[in-house]
């Protein structure tokens, strides 16, 4: 999708026009409403995203919208939210910075470890 998008164009004016939500926050801070001693500070930001999407932020609006909803939903049930934070923090021991660098330098760059 996003190869597609970026051959056809990353204008997001379409995906705006589509997202209600979006297009008001996007209105705010076109406005100044976040930045009354600086109305124009966001404007670039706006601009940018309106019309070089690049990373597709507008596009995943609406979904990182309703994924933060379903977070909002689970939160309100305590032990819903506790077991998840739980099983979550849990399952992390198998995450370690150092391996993730590690990896990348080996699948990215093809380098490994030096010693100092």
């Amino acid at each position: 999708e996003v190869a597609a998008r970026r051959r056809t164009g990353i204008d997001a004016t379409d995906i705006i026009a589509a997202s209600p939500a979006l297009g008001q926050v996007l209105a705010e801070l076109d406005a100044g409403l976040y930045s009354p001693d600086d109305p124009a500070r966001y404007r670039p930001l706006v601009e940018s995203l309106r019309h070089h999407d690049y990373f597709m932020v507008c596009a995943d609006f609406e979904a990182y919208r309703a994924a933060q909803h379903a977070i909002a939903d689970t939160y309100r049930n305590p032990a819903v939210w506790w077991r998840k934070a739980i099983l979550n923090t849990a399952r992390m021991s198998w995450f370690s910075a150092d391996r993730a660098i590690l990896e990348y330098a080996h699948q990215i760059w093809d380098a490994g470890p030096e010693k100092t």
